[in-house]
């Protein structure tokens, strides 16, 4: 779109008419949204090349991939300045409906802050469904005290911290307990997964409950053991932009951008999975 603005008067009304009737996608990575439409990387619905700071608040366990992703949008569009504020999704919430803070876009580890916001009257649209993601048990490396399973976590030599009850991880992580007929007393209940997962690193716990993506993102330094498909409890990851963001164009392309091919594929990398 900026090349055919820089041409301006020169072009003429046939060459504009051909390019509009090419069908060709500003990216050759594109996804299909929920309601149809494609979701593109550059393309913005106005037709106008985008500009400005985009803010977006994201879930804490996206930290590194939608680092990633601001960096590859970025690319795309060079006029943006992408700025993230990560979080709980609770608090990120609570954030845009109590304290009107001014955020583009919102993407959450479950569907129950999004409709907080929903409630609120303060979504641009339907959220989308963009990625989703499973428990793990964070151990140290080596796993010296041979965790092995939830149950595990209940001995008394195993220190083990959780999420707060009100965050994703957490109302996750109660259910999974749920599901094997376990109570676990924690050392510490965390502000967010990450914080969980600091605790591991750190050596101040001997075992967490993240997410597998988290597990990725620590590499070397912490090990996941595995809970079973049937005691697991996968996470969906919704995401929206917001009804009174300060740069609409923006958000709604950032939106796009998550849903298309290269951002699932990303994605992936880190340790998520489709939707």
């Amino acid at each position: 779109m900026r090349a055919a603005r820089m041409r301006g008067a020169v072009v003429s009304l046939a060459v504009l008419l051909a390019a509009c009737g090419s069908g060709q996608a500003a990216s050759p990575q594109a996804g299909t949204r929920d309601d149809g439409r494609t979701a593109t990387a550059s393309e913005p619905a106005s037709g106008q090349a985008l500009s400005g700071q985009l803010t977006v608040f994201a879930a804490s366990s996206l930290t590194d991939a939608f680092e990633d992703l601001g960096e590859r949008f970025t690319r795309t569009n060079p006029d943006v300045e992408v700025a993230f504020n990560f979080g709980s999704s609770s608090t990120l919430a609570t954030q845009i409906v109590q304290g009107g803070a001014p955020a583009d876009v919102l993407a959450s580890a479950s569907q129950t802050p999004m409709n907080d916001v929903a409630g609120a009257e303060l979504l641009a649209g339907q959220p989308q469904t963009f990625t989703r993601n499973t428990l793990e048990i964070a151990v140290e490396r080596g796993n010296p005290l041979h965790i092995q399973s939830l149950a595990d976590l209940t001995r008394p030599d195993v220190t083990t911290v959780l999420a707060a009850e009100e965050v994703p991880a957490g109302e996750y992580t109660r259910h999974a307990l749920d599901v094997a007929g376990i109570q676990v007393t924690p050392a510490s209940l965390e502000v967010d997964v990450r914080a969980v997962l600091s605790r591991v690193e750190l050596g101040e716990a001997d075992a967490g409950v993240v997410y597998v993506s988290d597990i990725v993102a620590a590499g070397d330094a912490v090990e996941g053991v595995q809970i079973p498909p049937e005691r697991n409890v996968p996470a969906s990851y919704p995401v929206a932009a917001l009804a009174e963001a300060p740069n609409p164009q923006a958000a709604e392309a950032f939106v796009d951008y998550v849903l298309s091919d290269e951002a699932q594929a990303t994605l992936t990398e880190y340790g998520f999975s489709a939707p």
